[in-house]
């Protein structure tokens, strides 16, 4: 598997591709957000890791073009501790942020996390439908598709694991804490905003209105769920 490196300190890079490269993968470089975007355009590319902070074209405007074109998983590095860097990451279609300075082997876990699910999305079609419907919204598991009154909806990986975990379930409350750890596979601690901006984004994507939404319901003091 390929991974794609783009932070513009030299060092930092070398050293990600060290410990990526002991791990048996292959690393592409880049030192800005144009490269970044050059390398994804020319394919081969599985996950990405972006700095936030960079000359020419920064990590959060660079994945926000990324996702226009391309699905792969994306982990955002960030100087800062303020949590407004790690929300507008994810709110531009990350699937996860590593806060610098990092331990390089805590990078390497979520790599390896990110690459797990992002396979399961997408392993072959097996040969019976496997689709779920809730009203107009529609998630063929087989094909990882999703629609809403038959348009298309693109979701990131994440996103689209916390769907199907509320479509398949239909009617059940899952609580923030609930949802983490089912979809992230790890003890949530202190994860409100990441799951929040999750559902924020998928909320964007599938409802007409937001804030009126037909499928994805809040249980206020409790958690989520699908309706319809």
């Amino acid at each position: 598997m390929t991974i794609l490196v783009c932070d513009d300190e030299k060092e930092i890079v070398d050293a990600i591709e060290i410990y990526l490269q002991q791990e048996g993968y292959d690393i592409k470089k880049a030192y800005d957000g144009e490269e970044a975007l050059e390398a994804l355009k020319q394919g081969g590319i599985d996950l990405m890791i972006i700095d936030v902070m960079m000359p020419k074209l920064d990590g959060i405007r660079a994945t926000l073009q990324a996702r226009k074109e391309s699905s792969i998983p994306i982990i955002i590095l960030s100087a800062k501790t303020e949590d407004v860097d790690k929300i507008i990451g994810l709110n531009v279609g990350a699937d996860d942020y590593v806060t610098k300075p990092f331990n390089p082997l805590e990078l390497v876990a979520r790599v390896k996390s990110q690459l797990r699910r992002y396979s399961m999305m997408v392993q072959s079609q097996v040969a019976f439908a496997n689709v779920y419907e809730v009203g107009g919204l529609c998630i063929d598991d087989d094909l990882k598709k999703v629609t809403v009154d038959g348009e298309e909806v693109k979701l990131t990986p994440i996103e689209y694991n916390i769907l199907f975990l509320l479509v398949k379930n239909k009617g059940k409350v899952y609580s923030i804490n609930q949802i983490y750890e089912e979809i992230w596979n790890e003890e949530a601690i202190g994860v409100d905003n990441t799951v929040a901006v999750h559902i924020r984004h998928i909320r964007e994507k599938i409802e007409i209105n937001p804030k009126e939404p037909r499928y994805l319901k809040v249980v206020w003091g409790v958690g989520y769920k699908i309706e319809g």
